[in-house]
C-alpha cells in the first residue's frame, strides 16, 4: 500500500503538516510543577453534578500549583448540541463560582490555544489524521449501516466481543485500486485507527487518584474522523490535550473502558500522555441503597438546581470539598475562618469507590457558611440571588436597606452564631415577619393554655411595655407578669413542681413570640421588639389579645 498517496486521495485539501500546527501552539511557559487542566463539556445545555464535581477538581488542581485551567468546548456532536448551549455552561457555571482563565467565552475565545471550541478545528483533526494514515496507521472504512448491523448480529450469535476488529475489519488491509473505486463513486468513509492492540495483552497504568491499575489493550479499529471530517472525542480530545498543553486530564471513572484506546491514540500520535484522574461517581441514598445521581430521578442533579434553590456559592465549594478530600473536614475544624484556597487540595485523598452526595449535609454547610457572613454580606448576596428570582422580595429589600440589614444582624458574630438561614430563598421566610405586607403568622399557642390566661398576659405586657428598657429590665417585667398570672418566674423552681404553676416563665414568652411573630422560632425576641418598633409591637400584641 502506498500511505502517501492513500492520504492525498482521502484528504487533498489539507496541505498543512503536524509541524505547522505544532508551530502555532508553543510550550506553555509555567512555573515549575504547575498543572494545566481544562474542563470540557459538551453544549448539550445540562450541566450536572458530576460536572461540577470534576471541574472543582480541575480549578483546584491549576490553582493550587500556579497553572491554568481553561475551558474547551467539545460540540463535534451537532445532534446534542442544543442552541445557546455554550452560553448556558458558561453562565451557570459562573453562577456557582467556577471561573476560568482562558478558553471559550460567549461569544468567542479567550487565550493563545484556541480555537477553543472543536466545531472550528477540523482542519488541525485532519491534518493529524492525514499524517497517521502515511504511517500506515489509519484506514478508510466504506462499510455501510446494514454491514455493521450484520457484523454485530454475527458477533452476538457466535459470543464474540463487539466491535470493528481481526476479520471483522473488513476495509483494515482493502487495496488502494478498490479504495479509489469508493472515492470515485462519491461514497462516504469513516476513517478508522489501525490498532496492534491484542487483549490478551495487559499492562500496568498509573491513574492519578485511583492508583495503579491493570488495563487490556485495545484492539478494536475504533472511528477517529467520521464521514463530514469531524473527529469523534477520542481522537480529538488526544490531539487538543496535547497542543493546549494540558497536563492532568479529570473525568469520570466511566471513562475508564476508553482508557487502553487512548493511550494507544497518544503513542501513535508520538504525544506525551497527560496524567489522568478518574473520579469516583457521585452516589446518592435511595432507601439505604448507594446508586448513581440520575438527572431523571434527582433534581439536584442539575447544576441549575443550586443557583435556583439559593445555595451560597461558598457553601458549594465547601461541601464539595468534603466530597472531594477525605482530610478536608479536619482541616475545617481547625482553621473555622481559613479561606477554602488555603486548604492544600491533593488526587491523593480523593475516593476510590465513590462520593456519597447528602443535600441535608450540604445545607448543614451552607448554614455554617452563611452564619460567617456579616449581615451586609447577606444582604448583598440575598438581594442579587432576589433580583433574577424574587423580584418582589428584592424591591422590599431595597426599599430599606438599613433596616434589612438590622434583621440580619441579629445573632451574627459571636462564637455561636445563629444557624437559620441555608438558602437565600429562606431568606425571605425568615424576614417576613418584620414587614407588614409580608407578615403571616404559622403557629399558634396549644390549646392546652387558658384563652383568657394568655389574653391577660399579653395585655399585661403591652401595658408595661416600654422600647427605652435594658434588656433585663425587659425580662424582669415578663417574669413579673409571669408570676402575677399563675406562671413560675423561675426555670428551676418549676422543673421541680410543675404542677404547682399554670406554666413557667418560657410558656409566657412564647406566648409573646407567637403575638408577635407569628412563630414558636424566631430569632432573640428583645431584638426582634426593638427592629419592629413599639407600635408595631403593640398593634401585634392587641390584635392576637383580642
Amino acid at each position: 500500500m502506498n500511505n502517501e498517496l492513500l492520504a492525498e486521495l482521502l484528504y487533498p485539501n489539507i496541505k498543512t503538516l503536524p509541524a505547522d500546527i505544532e508551530a502555532r501552539y508553543p510550550k506553555r511557559v509555567l512555573p515549575e510543577g504547575a498543572k494545566v487542566t481544562r474542563f470540557a463539556p459538551s453544549p448539550t445545555g445540562f450541566l450536572h453534578i458530576g460536572n461540577l464535581y470534576g471541574a472543582f477538581t480541575d480549578e483546584r488542581l491549576a490553582h493550587t500549583t500556579g497553572g491554568i485551567f481553561y475551558l474547551r468546548i467539545e460540540d463535534t456532536d451537532a445532534k446534542r448540541t442544543v442552541p445557546n448551549g455554550i452560553a448556558i455552561i458558561i453562565e451557570t457555571l459562573a453562577k456557582l463560582g467556577v471561573i476560568f482563565d482562558e478558553g471559550a467565552v460567549i461569544d468567542g475565545d479567550n487565550g493563545a490555544y484556541g480555537p477553543y471550541r472543536q466545531s472550528e478545528r477540523a482542519e488541525i483533526y485532519q491534518t493529524f489524521a492525514k499524517q497517521l494514515i502515511r504511517e500506515g496507521k489509519a484506514y478508510p472504512c466504506f462499510c455501510t449501516e446494514e454491514e455493521l448491523e450484520a457484523i454485530r448480529e454475527k458477533q452476538e450469535s457466535e459470543k464474540l466481543n463487539p466491535g470493528y476488529y481481526g476479520e471483522f475489519a473488513i476495509w483494515r488491509d482493502a487495496p488502494i485500486e478498490k479504495i479509489q473505486e469508493k472515492l470515485d463513486n462519491g461514497e462516504a468513509f469513516v476513517l478508522r485507527f489501525r490498532s496492534e492492540g491484542n487483549i490478551n495483552n495487559k499492562l500496568k497504568f498509573g491513574d492519578e487518584i485511583k492508583g495503579t491499575i491493570d488495563v487490556t489493550e485495545n484492539d478494536i479499529d475504533h472511528v477517529i474522523l467520521k464521514s463530514d471530517g469531524i473527529p469523534t472525542y477520542h481522537f480529538a480530545h488526544a490531539v487538543d490535550d496535547h497542543l493546549m498543553g494540558t497536563t492532568h486530564v479529570v473525568r469520570d471513572e466511566s471513562w475508564l473502558s476508553t482508557l487502553p484506546f487512548h493511550i494507544q491514540l497518544f503513542k501513535a500520535l508520538g504525544f506525551k500522555m497527560p496524567k489522568y484522574c478518574h473520579t469516583a461517581q457521585v452516589l446518592k441514598l435511595d432507601n439505604g441503597n448507594k446508586r448513581k445521581i440520575s438527572k431523571r430521578k434527582d433534581p439536584e442533579a442539575a447544576l441549575t438546581y443550586y443557583h435556583s434553590q439559593g445555595y451560597p456559592v461558598a457553601a458549594v465549594r465547601e461541601y464539595l470539598m468534603t466530597l472531594l478530600n477525605s482530610n478536608f473536614e479536619e482541616w475545617r475544624l481547625a482553621n473555622p475562618n481559613a479561606p477554602i484556597e488555603d486548604f492544600k487540595f491533593t488526587t491523593k485523598k480523593m475516593s476510590v469507590s465513590g462520593s456519597l452526595f447528602d443535600l441535608d449535609k450540604l445545607n448543614d454547610v451552607s448554614k455554617n457558611v452563611i452564619s460567617r457572613m456579616t449581615a451586609e454580606e447577606v444582604y448583598d448576596l440575598t438581594l442579587a440571588w432576589a433580583k433574577e428570582n424574587d423580584p418582589e422580595f428584592a424591591s422590599v429589600l431595597e426599599a430599606d436597606k438599613e433596616y434589612a440589614v438590622r434583621i440580619l444582624s441579629i445573632g451574627r458574630g459571636g462564637k455561636k452564631p445563629r444557624k437559620d438561614i441555608a438558602l437565600w430563598s429562606e431568606v425571605k421566610n425568615y424576614m417576613s415577619f418584620f414587614y407588614n405586607g409580608l407578615f403571616a403568622p404559622v403557629d399558634a399557642v396549644p390549646k392546652t393554655f387558658e384563652k383568657s390566661d394568655v389574653s391577660a398576659i399579653l395585655n399585661a405586657f403591652a401595658a408595661a411595655y416600654d422600647e427605652n428598657d435594658a434588656q433585663d429590665v425587659w425580662f424582669s417585667k415578663i417574669k413579673e407578669i409571669a408570676s402575677a398570672n399563675g406562671f413560675c418566674p423561675d426555670m428551676k423552681l418549676y422543673k421541680a413542681d410543675p404542677s404547682a404553676f399554670k406554666g413557667s416563665v418560657a410558656d409566657v414568652s412564647m406566648f409573646l413570640r407567637v403575638a408577635v411573630t407569628g412563630r414558636m422560632n424566631s430569632p432573640d425576641l428583645y431584638e426582634v421588639m426593638q427592629i419592629l418598633g413599639r407600635e408595631t409591637v403593640l398593634a401585634r400584641i392587641k390584635a392576637f389579645a383580642s
